[in-house]
């Protein structure tokens, strides 16, 4: 199996298992801290949005961050809250008829991304109600950081979701 499809399997698989049992705001500001903290240990400079209910609950530009880590952060919150997929899962589908999603959708590139990095925050028994990014890393890179992050809150060891070493 190729490294596409295998990466499609484990966002799917991330996507069903790292749900939460309730998400509020203080949760939601406990999930931008743990992301800047992880961020900080590995030395690196992201921008930070958790969101709740499309309200921005916690934002963060870390020392070294650029105004454009801040705006591909917001492009692919507007994906992961149109779709309710991740980022980096809309931006792993392939085209149909010769267009990407976000062609087929007819949305424009200057409000949504499908850079990994962005990931839905789902409720059992509820679905979607927020979401959260992060940008400044290579894109697996900043989705791996948001599936750890998400790992630990939900109780899902993160060995059995992160993704396969990229080849």
């Amino acid at each position: 199996m190729d490294t596409s499809n295998r990466d499609r399997e484990r966002i799917a698989e991330q996507e069903r298992r790292l749900r939460l049992p309730r998400f509020d705001l203080a949760m939601a500001w406990d999930l931008g801290c743990r992301l800047r903290d992880l961020a900080q240990g590995r030395g690196a400079a992201l921008a930070i949005e958790a969101r709740l209910a499309r309200q921005t609950v916690f934002s963060c530009a870390m020392p070294g961050s650029t105004p454009a880590n801040a705006d591909w952060a917001r492009r692919k919150l507007h994906t992961v809250e149109l779709t309710q997929r991740s980022s980096y899962a809309v931006g792993k589908n392939p085209p149909q008829d010769g267009q990407t999603t976000l062609e087929r959708m007819g949305l424009p590139l200057r409000d949504y991304a499908v850079a990994g990095g962005a990931f839905p925050l789902c409720v059992d028994a509820i679905g979607c109600v927020g979401a959260v990014a992060v940008s400044g890393l290579p894109q697996r890179e900043d989705h791996e950081l948001v599936v750890e992050a998400l790992a630990a809150i939900c109780g899902v060891p993160c060995a059995e979701v992160r993704l396969d070493a990229a080849s």
